[in-house]
């Protein structure tokens, strides 16, 4: 009878353990893969994101970044791991929708090969000079620009770059020509810029808005639909004239093709939790940036536009990542 009596107890455990669902993610360390170096607008939001992200989910979030080929390395690695919610990518439009287009042999489908859970945030470029410029206006830019073509130098921090593709989009709509002056990053094209060794530059509003209050750079028109509440007396591109040059950054979140339903509701609910929090939200608006947190269905449609708004744009300017 002892020996039966164990028998029903291990076939008790049996069903027990059968019958217990397997862990519920997370269950372990999450990484949010930036793929640029540190100190950019990317790895910025990766880590204001980090510690709400770690008190939603319950469970480490690390940073790591990749960077490198204007951030295509960085998201090819997110794109050949496990579909998991375990490796995310938190990067800016580019290898979203600018470098497919510009580079040869890029390592994914940007279209296909992500599942995009939210655009985190967006910021307007602004359109400025430095102090010193005799240029005051829009106007006063597009009429130097029709006099001396191809004369008025525009910093960019890389071809094909958003600040570059903007000017692109300016002279496309304007019927102007400037030269386009490339830099290896950001920093160097600022340096050149508050020094007036380069006319003009289309920078993003977080990178200028602290030059612009103490003087060193007069900004002329921001890319937004509206005005921004950090420079509200700076008019938007269409209400000095110029149609049709609407251009934000944004940073945005994605994983691997193939998440599982749960765990992609279960993370655009910690992101959008995570970026509305009353220690993040403030944060991000002193600096520039807008909330967008969207769902993964508004992101997939925006992502498209805008892959296709660049692809044309890129064809039809020639231009190159060279």
């Amino acid at each position: 009878m002892f020996p039966k009596l164990l028998k029903l107890i291990g076939a008790a455990a049996l069903a027990g353990a059968l019958a217990t669902p397997a862990q519920a993610w997370p269950d372990k360390t999450i990484t949010l893969l930036v793929p640029f170096p540190p100190g950019g607008s990317s790895d910025q939001i990766g880590r204001y994101l980090q510690p709400k992200l770690q008190e939603k989910l319950g469970q480490p979030v690390i940073i790591d970044n990749k960077a490198g080929a204007t951030g295509t390395i960085g998201a090819a690695l997110v794109k050949r791991s496990p579909a998991d919610g375990y490796t995310l990518l938190v990067s800016s439009l580019g290898p979203f929708v600018i470098a497919p287009h510009l580079l040869k042999n890029v390592p994914y489908d940007a279209t296909k090969d992500f599942d995009l859970l939210t655009v985190a945030v967006q910021a307007p470029n602004v359109l400025v000079v430095p102090s010193a410029s005799p240029l005051k206006s829009v106007a006063d830019l597009i009429a130097q620009l029709k006099k001396t073509p191809d004369r008025v130098t525009f910093a960019s921090s890389g071809n094909g770059s958003s600040d570059h593709l903007t000017a692109e989009l300016f002279w496309l709509q304007t019927g102007t020509s400037g030269t386009h002056v490339p830099y290896k990053g950001g920093g160097p094209a600022m340096s050149d810029l508050l020094g007036a060794q380069v006319d003009a530059s289309f920078q993003n509003i977080n990178s200028v808005v602290q030059h612009v209050a103490a003087g060193k750079l007069r900004p002329l028109a921001v890319t937004g639909t509206k005005r921004s509440p950090l420079l509200p007396d700076v008019p938007t591109l269409a209400e000095a004239g110029v149609k049709d040059v609407v251009v934000y950054s944004w940073q945005a979140v994605a994983a691997p093709k193939g998440l599982p339903a749960d765990v992609k509701a279960k993370l655009h609910a910690a992101l959008v939790a995570a970026l509305n929090d009353p220690a993040v939200k403030p944060k991000l608006l002193e600096v520039g940036f807008e909330i967008v947190a969207n769902t993964p269905e508004q992101f997939t449609a925006y992502q498209l536009a805008e892959y296709n708004r660049w692809k044309q744009l890129i064809e039809s300017r020639k231009i190159s990542a060279d």
